[in-house]
């Protein structure tokens, strides 16, 4: 990229900052330091520890960021709830920290007032539909604490929805996550598509009356990786409204990383460590095998790949970013952490990109889905009250027991 493509994009992002569809800070500071927030200070450089900080947030041109408030599959019922309410608890404990950078937002106006104060609007997004123990009753209190958007699966199958990693077992939507995807359009909550096995994308894409979003998805057709979005979803999107954000996670946005990643990750189990586990420890593991084995490396250009194809596929109206910082191991050189921004929005503008549709990329898509999804919530709100369906009502009681322990 060229300087003055940098410097361009720069001054394009203090007019349209990035709103950023997940990053993972809330479970990194669950795993290295149990929620001591004296032990990881975010108003100062934590570039030894975590993606994420104040410095490097202002540095990027963050303006709003969906902080995600997973909890691991290996979770289930109570314990699930628990989990994500403590991830829920530390977001506002952030926020209440540094009142000058960061602010809670749980409406679009919200966002846009946060962002005009100088501020980092903070929303939340649950990564898991094991989030709410089978629950809609959980699903309308995880609303009522900020939560704006939930992912309907993580890795793992669970007993309403077929995720893109695991065995499927409902081809899709079983009859009570179709409910449940109605009444997170009742309620308000976006239907995230991330992490989903394509049927259940199909299946979403038919009930659902708001628009969708996948916050932290790249295109299949560029790296045929499950974790991608199929081209004939991404042409689904002009129809329903929703945004599809590209991540940076190598191994979903270069091919050659994918199979590099399965070897890494059999190294990790060979350490009893789970593949996903960023805390020092299992770093040093990840570390020493890179050094033996040397992994492909994405660059700002292999993300904008992805982007090229998906404003393509879906249209720059709907397109947007989600990095996944402090949610994986490895990053792209030159998208190293929250400051890198930037250099994305330099290559692109490299690539003829013009500022009004970068400027939709960056800001205007997102804040348009989460305003639209607030008008459909409010109509629907007026036309029907909360569902009280349940999982053993709609699917039966097989279903209900769960043989998994998230399913």
């Amino acid at each position: 990229m060229s300087a003055a493509s940098l410097a361009r994009a720069r001054e394009l992002l203090a007019a349209h900052p990035v709103f950023d569809g997940h990053n993972d800070l809330p479970w990194a500071l669950r795993e290295q330091v149990a929620y001591d927030l004296t032990r990881r200070d975010i108003a100062a450089d934590q570039s030894a520890h975590l993606h994420t900080d104040i410095p490097r947030l202002r540095a990027g041109g963050v303006g709003a960021q969906f902080w995600s408030v997973y909890v691991s599959a290996s979770l289930a019922g109570d314990a699930a709830v628990t989990a994500t309410l403590e991830q829920v608890d530390i977001v506002r404990q952030l926020a209440a920290r540094h009142p000058a950078d960061l602010g809670l937002a749980g409406t679009a106006d919200e966002l846009e007032a946060v962002r005009a104060q100088g501020r980092v609007a903070s929303l939340m997004g649950a990564e898991g539909g094991h989030s709410i123990g089978n629950s809609l009753a959980t699903l309308r209190a995880l609303h009522r604490l900020g939560v704006r958007y939930m992912t309907l699966t993580h890795n793992d199958t669970i007993d309403w929805a077929d995720s893109a990693t695991d065995a499927p077992r409902h081809d899709g939507l079983s009859r009570f996550g179709e409910e449940v995807v109605r009444e997170m359009n009742r309620t308000g909550v976006l239907v995230d598509l991330s992490h989903v096995a394509p049927s259940t994308m199909r299946d979403a894409l038919r009930v659902t009356e708001a628009p969708v979003l996948f916050s932290h998805s790249s295109a299949r057709a560029v790296c045929d990786h499950p974790r991608n979005i199929p081209d004939d979803v991404l042409e689904r999107l002009a129809a329903n409204g929703g945004v599809a954000m590209a991540t940076f996670v190598p191994k979903f946005v270069l091919p050659e990383a994918i199979e590099w990643t399965e070897r890494a990750d059999a190294n990790m189990r060979a350490h009893g460590l789970h593949p996903l586990d960023t805390t020092p420890d299992a770093m040093r593991v990840q570390r020493a095998y890179e050094a033996e084995h040397p992994r492909p490396v994405a660059t700002p250009a292999t993300v904008a790949d992805h982007l090229d194809h998906m404003r393509e596929a879906a249209g720059v109206d709907h397109i947007g970013i989600g990095g996944d910082f402090d949610g994986t191991a490895f990053t792209p050189s030159g998208l190293d952490d929250v400051s890198c921004y930037p250099n994305l929005v330099a290559e692109l503008l490299d690539r003829h990109w013009s500022e009004a549709d970068l400027a939709k990329l960056t800001w205007h898509n997102a804040v348009r889905v989460l305003r639209d999804a607030e008008s459909v919530a409010a109509d629907l709100s007026t036309r029907r009250g909360p569902s009280v369906a349940t999982l053993a009502q709609l699917d039966g009681a097989a279903e209900a027991d769960g043989a998994a322990p998230d399913a």
